[in-house]
């Protein structure tokens, strides 16, 4: 691998892990407009929040083992133009119904940049590096809920809320151009002819056997429910229920980003110090501290708008070092059929998501205590089975592979 690929891997492999979340956060601040633009209700306009988180955790189970067989470049390929053209159906969606669908088949395509990037880091890097790479990976696309929702509140102010769906197909365009031009195939011809549908049915089987692996990608997942749990009610409870302008929602909803970006920055050098297992476990005490302090003052009638930013800043920024190191502790025993595990891992991920978000709309009222209250179970969910799964006495620490002499 050139030098040349090689320094510019991590923005590449973040751009396109980016794309998915790009297409979360973009359109949060238009929630409410596009409530009222299709005569929708705010739990029917979270329906296309949900729909696209479904689809794009479903569909990484078909993208991991073809991805596997036939290599990692030409499903990106499908998967970012897939995106595209949904992209130009929500658009021109002409009802909630069809905005919904659409974004479903948006989510399709956008999870093969989530799925296959991982992949992709497992097939150059194990260990500490992977962690270091992963960590790289952190600092790009955590810039997307900074960028996202200011660039969507931008975009509404010069058009309609359509229009930050004709920005996500440029920004497909702009993935398939990076892919053809800076992005490698990874996964050898002598790795891909070992692969095969019923292979992929047997790795998954032994996938769900193995407790250890279910116990870090639970973790990743509930840590990521309670994140998600954020971007689908925060933009309600920040502009109805705290009076919020949707430019100022998106300043203080890109602080959490700011908070994941220093955490990432840290993690690599982090790990490298003090090994990953002592990282994760501490990084979770500290996410679980922060989320049960929130939840007390909330209870205790003192929560407030500023209180919550600042706990929430504290509590992602531990989040930003749990999920990045529990998804390489669990590829890392399986790098032979990464791209199955790491699809496994992202369907649970968005489906556990899913569930949450499910479940949580039951009982929002518009207020910030249902949301506050799922993130800290959620939270409480990750200590318990970190305590579980890091009971159990991980690997050694294996050395590891480098793509190039660049550090």
């Amino acid at each position: 691998m050139s030098e040349k690929t090689t320094a510019s891997l991590p923005i590449v492999l973040g751009l396109l892990t980016a794309v998915g979340l790009f297409a979360i956060d973009m359109y949060l601040p238009s929630l409410p407009e596009i409530g009222n633009a299709l005569n929708a209700d705010d739990s029917a306009v979270q329906a296309s929040l949900i729909s696209f988180f479904v689809a794009m955790g479903l569909s990484q189970l078909i993208y991991g083992p073809v991805s596997d067989m036939i290599g990692r470049k030409k499903p990106l390929y499908f998967g970012l133009a897939l995106f595209a053209l949904a992209g130009v159906g929500c658009a021109l969606a002409p009802s909630i119904e069809w905005l919904v669908a659409f974004r479903a088949l948006q989510g399709v395509g956008a999870c093969a940049g989530a799925v296959l990037c991982r992949a992709i880091v497992r097939d150059l890097l194990t260990g500490v590096a992977a962690a270091h790479l992963m960590s790289r990976l952190m600092l790009v696309f955590s810039v997307s809920p900074i960028l996202a929702p200011l660039a969507g509140s931008l975009v509404t102010t010069v058009g309609s809320w359509r229009a930050i769906f004709w920005v996500m197909v440029l920004a497909a365009g702009l993935g398939i151009a990076l892919v053809a031009t800076l992005l490698p195939e990874t996964r050898n011809a002598e790795a891909r002819s070992q692969s095969s549908f019923k292979s992929a049915i047997v790795s998954y089987g032994t996938l769900l056997r193995d407790p250890h692996y279910l116990g870090l990608v639970f973790i990743a997942s509930f840590g990521m429910s309670s994140y998600m749990i954020y971007v689908a009610n925060s933009s309600f409870v920040l502009i109805d229920h705290y009076g919020l302008s949707p430019r100022l929602y998106s300043v203080v909803f890109s602080l959490n980003a700011v908070s994941f970006i220093g955490a990432s920055q840290m993690n690599g050098r982090l790990s490298r110090r003090f090994g990953l297992k002592r990282l994760i476990r501490t990084a979770v005490t500290g996410f679980a501290l922060a989320s049960l302090t929130l939840f007390a003052l909330f209870q205790l009638g003192l929560g407030s708008l500023p209180l919550m930013c600042a706990l929430l800043f504290v509590a992602y920024g531990f989040l930003g070092m749990v999920i990045p190191t529990s998804a390489v502790l669990a590829l890392d025993g399986h790098g032979k059929i990464a791209g199955t595990a790491s699809a496994l891992m992202g369907t649970l991920q968005f489906v556990t998501a899913s569930s949450v978000i499910g479940i949580a709309s039951i009982f929002a009222d518009g207020t910030a205590l249902p949301m506050v209250t799922t993130v800290t179970v959620c939270a409480m969910a990750v200590l318990v089975l970190a305590t579980l799964t890091l009971r159990e006495r991980l690997k050694p620490e294996t050395t590891p592979k480098v793509i190039s002499e660049t550090p």
